[in-house]
C-alpha cells in the first residue's frame, strides 16, 4: 500500500513502522494472510495498518521496528499498574511453576472474591468470567432468571461488549437514531439477532425525565437497566447531577434491576464508580484493572439476585461454568494489582488526571482550536469540537472531525505518545508529572505541525 503510506508520510513525523519496508508492514503483510484483514482484535485496529509491538515495560512500549513511546492506552485502561509490574510479574511466576488452570477452586479466587466484595458496598456475592463481555452476559442472565421478565434496557452509545443484547446502539449513525427522548434500537454490526434490537430498550444518557418515561411504559418487561456511569465510548461523558441517583429511584420503584458497568469506571475510586456518583446497583460487573493484566471479568450484587447461581440452592438456578473461570494465574495477578491500588495511589492518579486534563485544556485555549478535554481521575479524552458534552449524539464526531482525529493519532505516535485511535488516554502507577508533561508537549507540536 505504498500510495495510503506515502499519502501518511507527512502527517506522522517519525512513525518508522509506516515505511513500506518496516517490520511491521511484513508482519501485517503475514497477518492478511491468515485473519481477516489481518486483524483479530478490532479496536487495535488503525489505518493504513496498526505497529506491532515487540516489547513492554513500566509506562514505555516498543514496537518491532526499534520506536519506544509513551503508553497512555494501557491495553484500553486495564493496565493501571503498567506493563510488568514487578510485584505482578512475581506473584505470577510463583503460581505458574504450581499450576496455571486446575478442576478445582483454589484459595486465590477466595481471596480476589473477598477484596472486591469488601470494596463494593453493593456486591455481597460476586463469580468470576474471563471477559467483561462475559460478565455483561452472565449479569443480563442473572437478572432474567431473577425476574422473570425478558428484556433490557441500555443507553443510547454505550459499549457493553460483544454480546447480542450488548450490541445495540453503541454508536449507531445518526441518520438512523429516530427521536431523542426516545432512541431507536440499532444493531451495531451485521449478525446480531433481530430478536435482540427488539428484546433492547433504548434510553438517552442524562435525560432523566424521558428515561422515567420510557421505562415506566415498558416496565412490566424490563428484567433490568444497564448503565455505564462514565459512558467511555462516547467520550467519558459526565453523568448530570442527580441523573444516576434519580435512575436508581426509577428501577427500585417497578422492581427493575440495575446494572453498573464499571469495567473501565471501577478505575474512578477506590470503592467504585458507584461510591462517586451516589448510588447502589443490584448487580455491578467488573474487568479490566482486577485481573492484573490477565484475561478476566467478574459480575456480582446482592444475595438474593446472584443465588440464582448457587449450585446447592433448590430454587432457579443458572448453570455456570468456564474452563478459565478463576484461573489462579489471573486472581494471583488480580489481586496483587488490587492490593497496591491503596486510596492514596487513586488520589495520586486522580491528581495526574487532573493535570492532563487541565494542561490540555489549556494548551487549546492557548492555541484557539475548538477542540475540548474530558474525562476523571485517571481517565481523559480528546473531542474535536467544542459542543457540550451531554450524550451520545452530541459527543459524535462528524466526517471533518473524525478526519482531524486520525491525522492527530499518528501524529501522535510520530511524537512517542500512544492514545486509542479515538483519542482517549488512561494512566498507570508507574507514570508522574514527566509522562504527563511529555503528553502536553508532545500535543502542542502536534496542534503547530497539522
Amino acid at each position: 500500500m505504498p500510495d495510503i503510506q506515502t499519502a501518511f508520510a507527512t502527517e506522522t513525523f517519525g512513525n518508522r513502522y509506516l515505511e513500506p519496508a518496516s517490520r511491521s508492514a511484513e508482519l501485517y503483510a503475514r497477518a492478511r494472510a491468515v485473519m481477516p484483514g489481518g486483524n483479530t482484535r478490532t479496536t487495535v485496529f488503525a489505518a493504513p495498518y496498526p505497529a506491532y509491538m515487540a516489547s513492554a515495560q513500566g509506562a514505555t512500549v516498543t514496537d518491532v521496528d526499534g520506536q519506544s513511546r509513551l503508553d497512555f492506552v494501557n491495553n484500553y485502561t486495564a493496565l493501571i499498574h503498567g506493563h510488568a509490574h514487578p510485584r505482578i510479574v512475581e506473584a505470577v511466576a510463583k503460581q505458574l511453576v504450581v499450576g496455571t488452570a486446575i478442576s478445582f477452586p483454589t484459595e486465590s479466587e477466595v481471596r480476589l472474591a473477598e477484596l472486591l466484595v469488601d470494596r463494593v458496598h453493593s456486591i455481597e456475592r460476586v463469580r468470576f468470567t474471563n471477559s467483561g463481555t462475559e460478565a455483561v452476559m452472565m449479569a443480563i442472565q442473572a437478572a432474567r432468571a431473577f425476574t422473570g421478565r425478558p428484556r433490557i434496557a441500555k443507553f443510547e452509545g454505550c459499549y457493553h461488549g460483544t454480546y447480542d443484547y450488548a450490541e445495540i446502539s453503541v454508536g449507531p449513525p445518526l441518520d438512523l437514531v429516530g427521536d431523542p427522548e426516545a432512541p431507536r434500537s440499532v444493531a451495531e454490526s451485521a449478525g446480531v439477532a433481530p430478536s435482540a434490537v427488539d428484546e433492547v430498550l433504548v434510553l438517552p444518557f442524562n435525560d432523566a425525565d424521558a428515561v422515567e418515561h420510557l421505562i415506566a411504559r415498558h416496565a412490566n418487561e424490563l428484567a433490568a437497566v444497564l448503565v455505564d456511569p462514565l459512558p467511555h465510548r462516547s467520550g467519558f461523558l459526565d453523568p448530570a447531577d442527580g441523573f444516576l441517583s434519580r435512575l436508581r429511584q426509577i428501577t427500585r420503584e417497578h422492581d427493575i434491576l440495575l446494572i453498573s458497568d464499571e469495567i473501565i469506571s471501577f478505575r474512578l475510586d477506590y470503592r467504585g464508580a458507584q461510591r462517586r456518583f451516589g448510588y447502589d446497583a443490584d448487580l455491578t460487573t467488573l474487568a479490566k484493572i482486577i485481573g492484573g493484566g490477565f484475561p478476566v471479568g467478574a459480575f456480582g450484587g446482592r444475595a438474593d439476585v446472584m443465588s440464582v447461581f448457587d449450585p446447592t440452592s433448590s430454587g432457579t438456578r443458572i448453570a455456570h461454568g468456564g474452563t478459565f473461570n478463576a484461573n489462579p494465574v489471573t486472581m494471583v495477578a488480580g489481586y496483587e494489582a488490587m492490593a497496591m491500588m491503596t486510596p492514596a495511589e487513586y488520589d495520586r492518579l486522580a491528581t495526574l488526571g487532573q493535570r492532563v486534563r487541565v494542561g490540555l485544556a489549556d494548551l487549546i485555549e492557548a492555541r484557539g482550536v475548538s477542540w475540548q478535554v474530558g474525562g476523571q481521575a485517571s481517565l481523559f479524552k480528546l473531542h474535536p469540537h467544542p459542543r457540550p458534552l451531554v450524550n451520545y449524539r452530541s459527543a459524535s464526531p462528524t466526517r471533518a472531525e473524525q478526519a482531524d482525529i486520525e491525522r492527530f493519532y499518528l501524529a501522535m505516535l510520530g511524537q512517542g505518545i500512544v492514545l486509542t485511535p479515538d483519542l482517549a488516554g488512561a494512566l498507570s502507577t508507574p507514570m508522574t508529572e514527566r509522562e504527563i508533561d511529555s503528553l502536553i508537549h508532545a500535543a502542542d507540536r502536534v496542534f503547530d505541525l497539522l
